[in-house]
């Protein structure tokens, strides 16, 4: 595997010290996936701008945990899992759903399992989804808004997962304690 660097502001491009800047203020340190990603300083900018909108998107934490999670369990993304988990249970997400999502079990929640329901027709069929799946989705009280919003997550989870894998990002030190492994 390809050995990249985890970057700091010192050794970062000059176009990522910027970015770095901003992911020490919104985390409280620069997470070892923006440290990878500075060297290649317009995908940190990408992938730092969908993480915000994301956030502006209609889902609610629980909802846009599942979003998240779903394509993180479905990548198997080694550092992703155990940092949204991190997130979720900062954004006030209930623990069973956290788990639920980290196990990939159906979820108790109806709504919330046909999000995570499409959000997985999604994902594994690279935004081939049949009518039948879509109309589960609107039946269950999501709509087209929300059907769009899942390709901006998916967007934000594959700069993510994609780069964690053939980077083998180290998970870091606040995440270690929600570490994850693919079934």
């Amino acid at each position: 595997m390809t050995d990249f660097t985890l970057h700091s502001k010192d050794s970062a491009p000059a176009d990522a010290k910027p970015l770095l800047d901003k992911s020490e203020q919104a985390f409280g340190m620069i997470p070892n996936l923006h440290a990878v990603m500075a060297e290649a300083p317009t995908l940190l900018d990408g992938y730092q701008q969908l993480h915000e909108l994301a956030q502006k998107t209609s889902f609610s934490a629980d909802e846009l945990t599942v979003v998240w999670q779903t394509i993180n369990v479905e990548h198997a993304c080694h550092y992703c899992v155990p940092a949204h988990t991190a997130i979720a249970k900062n954004m006030g997400v209930d623990d069973a759903l956290i788990e639920a999502l980290r196990n990939d079990e159906t979820l108790s929640d109806d709504k919330l399992n046909a999000l995570k329901e499409m959000t997985l027709a999604v994902t594994r069929g690279r935004g081939n989804v049949d009518d039948e799946q879509v109309s589960a989705f609107f039946e269950a009280g999501y709509g087209k808004q929300q059907l769009l919003e899942i390709v901006l997550v998916l967007s934000q989870k594959v700069m993510s997962n994609y780069v964690n894998h053939f980077a083998e990002t180290p998970v870091d030190e606040p995440f270690k304690p929600f570490a994850w492994e693919a079934k």
